[in-house]
């Protein structure tokens, strides 16, 4: 009984959410599309960083590729927005599907060093060619749209949960799994590891390119900086361990509590404001290393206890 109580108030909430920016005011739509674009990037992550176990911190790159591929393919080969959307996937998933092979071979610290130096190579490239303008980036026709900008945010965040879960209940996702709890255990039971990580890393990409190529467009201008910013990438790893790495939802959870916490801050108190995603990594870790989803899960039988278990198991 529950669980159909639970679809159906999922959809009452995206149905909600889908009608918002057209009762809100500009400012809560802008708002919107950064909120569901994070959690978009959040899915995108987690199916590389919560189901596989891989702390990516190339989901940026895929980001910028996407964002590139989208602006190029409108103003140098004057193509519409869709094909360039398509385009800068596309992209995104050769690169992942070519460098993955590589190095999803490393793992724990050396993956997430390797990711990184990929971000920062990038953006030294893009930062000398042509055709991506160079330092200065490229600027994008204008389109006064918000609503349509929400409301593509919201169909990929719709999109990129549908692929989550439909990875938690398939074959595909247990080997996933099994990968992150012990990569040679699965290997002996017959899982193609390599196959499934590269997998697992294009279905990332492809989340994190389309995500760029919107916000390319809605925003009107990129340049190398903000589009492989590692910032953004730290921000999707806060909010799917905020609220659960491996669930379904929590990411995008997490993404919708923090936005909207973050926001207040940012509006109020400015200075804390730079202070909190780094906060709330560590009060997540300690007290509910599972998220947010694992903590509404379980809350009901543990109670307080919850969080002293979680304290205890951290010998803190």
């Amino acid at each position: 009984m529950k669980r159909p109580l639970a679809r159906a108030g999922i959809v009452a909430a995206f149905v909600v959410l889908a009608g918002i920016p057209w009762i809100a005011s500009p400012s809560i739509v802008q708002f919107g599309i950064n909120m569901l674009l994070l959690a978009a990037l959040a899915q995108g992550w987690n199916i590389i960083g919560g189901y596989t176990g891989y702390a990516s911190f190339g989901n940026s790159v895929f980001y910028g590729l996407g964002s590139y591929g989208t602006a190029i393919a409108m103003l140098r080969w004057h193509l519409p927005f869709g094909i360039g959307l398509a385009l800068g996937t596309v992209i995104a998933v050769i690169f992942a599907a070519l460098f993955g092979r590589a190095i999803l071979r490393l793992r724990g610290h050396y993956f997430a060093i390797c990711t990184l130096g990929l971000a920062e190579v990038m953006t030294a490239i893009v930062s000398n060619l042509e055709i991506t303008g160079r330092n200065t980036g490229l600027v994008l026709p204008l389109l006064r749209g918000d609503v349509l900008f929400y409301e593509l945010s919201l169909a990929l965040v719709v999109v990129a949960t549908l692929i989550v879960a439909w990875i938690a209940h398939s074959r595909f996702g247990y080997g996933l799994i099994a990968i992150r709890e012990n990569e040679e255990a699965a290997a002996a039971m017959g899982v193609d590891t390599t196959r499934y990580k590269v997998l697992a890393f294009s279905l990332s990409a492809a989340i994190s390119a389309l995500a760029g190529g919107i916000h390319a467009y809605w925003i009107t201008f990129i340049d190398p900086v903000s589009a492989f910013d590692i910032g953004l990438n730290v921000k999707m790893i806060i909010v799917t361990v905020f609220g659960g790495p491996g669930s379904i939802l929590g990411p995008v959870l997490g993404a919708f509590v923090l936005s909207g916490i973050s926001e207040v801050l940012s509006t109020e108190i400015s200075t804390v404001a730079g202070l909190f995603f780094g906060a709330v990594i560590v009060v997540a870790v300690v007290f509910m290393p599972r998220g947010v989803a694992d903590l509404i899960r379980r809350f009901d039988k543990y109670r307080w206890r919850y969080f002293a278990e979680n304290v205890r198991a951290n010998r803190l």
